[in-house]
């Protein structure tokens, strides 16, 4: 049986909010074509090669679905009935595991939870037929997932290449309070145009999402570099030879980051052993300086870039210490940040007023289920941009 994916190439990558954008441009620039940018995704076409690549190197997209049938979809009987003409066995045996997730719009069938459950029974009642058991489901941590999606009654089922989440880069094995979305720190320090030419401060760094981001995309380090585990290799045609040559050409593109580029500090003794421990688990972070200091106890920080995701209501108390906060860092951006372009995530909207400095960009942004908005404060006074160097004099002095 020959799939949809094999028919046209044609792949959906699912994206963050407000994302979209963004990750079509990093599609392009992993050798996608003909890309067209839906709502919380990007349909694209793509060989075998950049398949894999792009599920390998992107930093910015959540999935990429490989469509398998599409039928019109009235009842769950259809999804029972439609599932009998999947080869299931050319995906997975009896011996792995599986899960699918599902959503519905506009459609006859209106719980998402139900059409997975018709789903599953269409696939159990497959290999109990053909082979007399049939395999287990796994919603946690499944060996292949499968995507289930109806609207205005016309059914998708696709197989996930990516498997777990792409956010999930396998660093973080411990969090903060309200922790930074992986895709979302890659995404702002896009946006910055951060390239390794001056200082990168995050100067209330938490569990280190955003430098273990910042090192990742100086050092060239593929976004999946610790993970064992693809969607794709169950995918009827995977080619395993290619896949080690896409994976073998990126590893070698990595470089070493120079010791004191990226630092990292926070008020927390406590969050600053978990980012250390974050950090442990990528290549080069050895070079990555961090310090449990507050922010309002350095001197100064010229001619950088900052770039950090500060406390909110979710994650400090009462309100009033909040606003103080971020009244605070805005002092700090305007007395003692010469040449320094600030890039400062708010989970809380209302609280940019509290900064007290005029921002050349405001950026809405998600950050899982939480609406929030990236600012952009620029400090013009000083060198606008210089050459990073091993050697330079330490830009952090203590008062």
């Amino acid at each position: 049986m020959t799939y949809l994916y094999q028919k046209n190439n044609r792949y959906y990558a699912q994206v963050p909010g407000q994302m979209e954008a963004l990750a079509e441009e990093e599609l392009k620039s992993l050798g996608a074509v003909n890309c067209k940018v839906d709502y919380r995704g990007v349909y694209f076409e793509a060989d075998k090669s950049v398949l894999y690549r792009i599920n390998y190197q992107s930093r910015l997209i959540s999935r990429v679905l490989a469509p398998l049938i599409s039928f019109s979809c009235h009842t769950p009987s259809a999804l029972i009935k439609s599932a009998s003409e999947i080869e299931w066995e050319k995906f997975f045996g009896v011996d792995k595991t599986f899960a699918i997730t599902a959503s519905v719009n506009k459609s006859t069938i209106t719980n998402s939870l139900y059409a997975a459950q018709a789903l599953k029974d269409g696939i159990a009642d497959y290999f109990r037929d053909k082979f007399g058991k049939r395999p287990n489901v796994n919603v946690s941590n499944p060996d292949v997932r499968f995507n289930l999606h109806i609207e205005k009654n016309f059914a998708i089922v696709s197989l996930d290449t990516s498997g777990d989440s792409l956010h999930k880069r396998g660093y973080r094995l411990l969090a903060g309070e309200a922790p930074m979305q992986e895709t979302l720190a890659a995404a702002i320090i896009k946006i910055s145009n951060w390239d390794g030419e001056n200082q990168l401060w995050d100067c209330m760094c938490g569990s280190g999402t955003i430098l273990c981001e910042a090192v990742m995309s100086y050092c060239r380090i593929p976004a999946q570099y610790l993970r064992k585990n693809f969607g794709f290799f169950y995918l009827p045609d995977f080619e395993k030879e290619l896949w080690k040559k896409i994976k073998s050409e990126a590893d070698g593109l990595m470089r070493p980051l120079p010791k004191g580029l990226i630092r990292g500090s926070d008020v927390s003794q406590r969050v600053i052993v978990t980012a250390r421990e974050n950090l442990s688990r990528i290549p080069y972070t050895e070079n990555v300086e961090i310090f449990g200091q507050p922010f309002q106890h350095i001197k100064s920080f010229e001619n950088g870039t900052l770039i950090t995701n500060p406390p909110y209501g979710i994650r400090l108390g009462k309100i009033e210490d909040v606003q103080l906060l971020y009244k605070e860092l805005g002092d700090f951006l305007k007395n003692s940040c010469k040449g320094t372009s600030a890039f400062i995530y708010m989970g809380d909207i209302s609280l940019r007023k509290h900064i007290g400095l005029r921002t050349s960009k405001r950026i809405p942004l998600v950050n899982g289920n939480l609406e929030g908005v990236l600012v952009n404060i620029e400090s013009y006074e000083g060198s606008k941009k210089r050459k990073y160097r091993d050697n330079e004099k330490n830009d952090f002095l203590d008062a």
